[in-house]
């Protein structure tokens, strides 16, 4: 859940910055109307760059990775030290985690204070972009996850060779896509 709001917030914050003097211009021309076509591309770079931002946060905050670590040891005297030490490590994870996130939200929270503040006929333009913006992060892993799946799913059925290297091909898009 905290991921979410942090995802939406920083979603918010960077339509924020994305907002110059020509969309002021455009917002003051269109006399106050929402122009969805002059909009796309601030929503589409803003989800871009909030995904970016937030796929490094997920790293950083997420372990399921490290904890794979663990189960895959055999030996008990081996798991009992890799155990302290993954959760040391954890731990540092988290304190990290939780110190630079709580800063960026701060950040985040300051520079949208203080836009909203400035630029008081705005705010509905901000609120709609960042929605949007948002729909768009949510929207697009679907696209990113079926890739691989269109290759996966007859390589599962097949019995020769040939398409079983589809197999392979659809683990290194995931790869590179996820």
């Amino acid at each position: 859940m905290f991921l979410f709001f942090f995802y939406f917030s920083a979603n918010l914050a960077i339509n924020a910055l994305f907002f110059s003097d020509d969309t002021m211009h455009k917002i003051h021309v269109d006399e106050g109307k929402f122009n969805f076509i002059y909009q796309i591309p601030i929503t589409i770079y803003s989800s871009l760059i909030s995904g970016v931002i937030s796929a490094i946060i997920k790293y950083s905050g997420l372990s399921e990775n490290v904890v794979l670590e663990i189960k895959k040891e055999k030996k008990i005297k081996v798991f009992k030290k890799k155990k302290r030490d993954i959760f040391r490590k954890i731990k540092m994870r988290f304190i990290l985690f939780f110190i630079f996130t709580f800063f960026l939200l701060l950040l985040f929270m300051y520079y949208i204070s203080c836009f909203c503040g400035i630029y008081v006929n705005t705010q509905i333009h901000l609120i709609n972009d960042s929605l949007i913006s948002f729909a768009i992060s949510l929207i697009y892993p679907l696209g990113l996850f079926f890739i691989p799946g269109i290759f996966r799913i007859p390589s599962l059925r097949a019995k020769d060779k040939k398409q079983k290297c589809l197999f392979k091909f659809s683990n290194v898009l995931e790869n590179l896509l996820i």
